[in-house]
């Protein structure tokens, strides 16, 4: 199993140091066929993984310690020197004899593990001194902004070339990975290519560690997302920022003119599309220094753009997780909580994670529900009632003696304690298809009016959700032209009528 680390060396030996793939395959120890096959590779998608139960390898831990010794020790030999598996197992077995009863298995696949994390290391480019067309520095910046009337205080990922002062600019809830990869796909995509150079600070989410040589450790998606995208890399010395000074500047510039006043947004994709045309209006301005505007000279960076790759590149994180008896599972060190469905009650799922959503899938990497992603060092929870209500649907008789019960809101367990048995499975389907259609909060209300009404069937459930949540339509004034004569005002005297009664009829007094 190769890492990206590995595979990284191997590219960069034929495609920038010029080497063949004979003196690749013999520098490396890797066969031709090896080498040739990580060259020509186009495609840098991971297979979606697998829920596999935790395996730690619990009999060989006593013996993990010395094991760890002899792989660390082999830093210093010759590659064909090194222990292998089996001669780690032979070694215990003569050690220990009798007492030694772990498999040759187990022993492989410890092995295996710590080779990866012990030899896993991973190399970064010097820092160009020149801007050149084509390269162009990224860094985030703090802003606030409202989504759906919520507060967020956000981050505004921003990419500029230098050579024009061309700027992009992206929002988002946080500067995870996930939104450092989205927002530059975001804008690879809309300015057509990859810049041939990103320079970057050593942001913990593509540096693990900055070594005392001035190398770098790499986290393992990075290499891959280069590799896929085919840029070159470039750090800055550590607490030298103004080396990237051109963003630097971007950052500030960005958040007082597309940022201010505080945005107020529905949609968050929506707005950063927008974003990125407004950036291209930007370029309209004269350069700073040059003669000529942004985006006249921003055609040099053009046409040294790298081609986008054909394969899409899926940068989601996957994680699998334990759910609770209630089907819900945690992230974030436990702050953010989140819903899957009763079905997936203490077991393990797949989660996908996105830079906006979180989304548990099933056994065939189906989607079971989708959540917007929760952001924040404070306890949050994120409950989509859907599977929970049609669960229940189909199990009705079973609602007051499930877990999913007691966690129904008060209102909607008085309403469904007075609806009858029989209706009981209607109405839950009916709640669960006013949940999708709007939301639990709205299904909620419409169950308040409900029970003021004591309507407990699903016709008046749907009248009401639509009285209650559809919005009144105030026509405006009918315009009656010219053409329709104009009435004389009435008279308020009963004189007239007083008159006409006069002698109308007899006495009958």
């Amino acid at each position: 199993m190769f890492t990206m680390t590995q595979v990284k060396d191997i590219r960069k030996l034929y495609f920038e140091e010029g080497r063949s793939i004979s003196e690749v395959a013999r520098i490396t120890g890797h066969d031709r066929e090896t080498v040739r096959k990580h060259l020509e590779r186009d495609n840098w998608n991971e297979k979606i993984p697998t829920v596999t139960q935790p395996n730690q390898f619990p009999k060989l831990e006593p013996f993990k310690k010395v094991i760890d010794k002899w792989l660390l020790e082999d830093r210093r030999a010759k590659r064909k020197q090194r222990h292998t598996a089996l001669r780690v197992y032979d070694r215990l077995v003569e050690i220990h004899g009798e007492e030694f009863t772990c498999s040759y298995r187990t022993v492989a696949g410890y092995v295996a593990s710590r080779k990866t994390e012990i030899y896993s290391k991973s190399k970064s480019a010097s820092l160009p001194l020149e801007h050149i067309p084509g390269e162009a520095q990224v860094d985030f910046g703090e802003s606030d902004f409202y989504l759906d009337g919520e507060l967020f205080t956000g981050h505004h990922l921003n990419l500029s070339f230098p050579h024009s002062n061309q700027g992009y600019v992206q929002l988002f809830k946080g500067e995870n990975q996930q939104c450092l990869f989205e927002g530059l796909i975001a804008i690879f995509n809309h300015i057509g290519g990859v810049p041939t150079r990103l320079w970057f600070d050593n942001p913990s989410t593509i540096v693990s560690k900055v070594l005392k040589d001035g190398g770098r450790n790499l986290t393992d998606s990075f290499p891959r997302f280069m590799e896929h995208y085919r840029f070159e890399v470039a750090f800055c010395n550590v607490a030298s920022g103004h080396e990237k000074g051109n963003v630097e500047v971007k950052v500030g510039y960005h958040r007082r003119n597309l940022l201010v006043p505080v945005p107020r947004i529905q949609a968050l994709n929506t707005f950063n599309q927008n974003l990125l045309y407004k950036c291209d209006k930007d370029g309209l301005r004269e350069h700073y220094r040059k003669d000529g505007a942004i985006r006249e000279l921003n055609e040099a960076d053009l046409k040294a753009l790298l081609p986008l790759p054909t394969v899409e590149l899926d940068v989601a994180t996957y994680s699998t997780v334990r759910t609770n008896g209630y089907g819900r599972f945690y992230l974030n060190r436990g702050l953010h909580e989140y819903s899957a469905s009763p079905k997936y009650a203490n077991s393990r799922v797949l989660v996908r994670i996105t830079a906006h959503e979180v989304t548990p899938l099933d056994d065939s990497h189906r989607e079971i529900i989708r959540h917007k992603r929760l952001y924040g060092d404070t306890k949050q929870s994120s409950m989509l009632w859907e599977p929970y209500l049609d669960l229940l649907s189909r199990n009705p008789g079973a609602l007051k003696y499930s877990s999913i019960y007691e966690i129904l809101p008060g209102s909607l367990q008085e309403f469904l304690g007075r609806c009858g048995k029989s209706e009981r499975g209607k109405v839950l389907k009916a709640i669960a298809g006013l949940t999708k259609a709007s939301s639990l909060e709205s299904a909620i209300k419409t169950v308040d009016v409900a029970l003021a009404y004591d309507a407990f069937d699903t016709e008046s459930l749907a009248n009401l959700h639509r009285r209650v949540h559809s919005p009144e339509i105030e026509l405006p004034p009918l315009s009656l032209g010219d053409r329709i004569p104009k009435l004389a005002p009435l008279t308020t005297s009963l004189a007239a009528y007083d008159i006409s009664l006069t002698g109308g009829g007899e006495d009958l007094c």
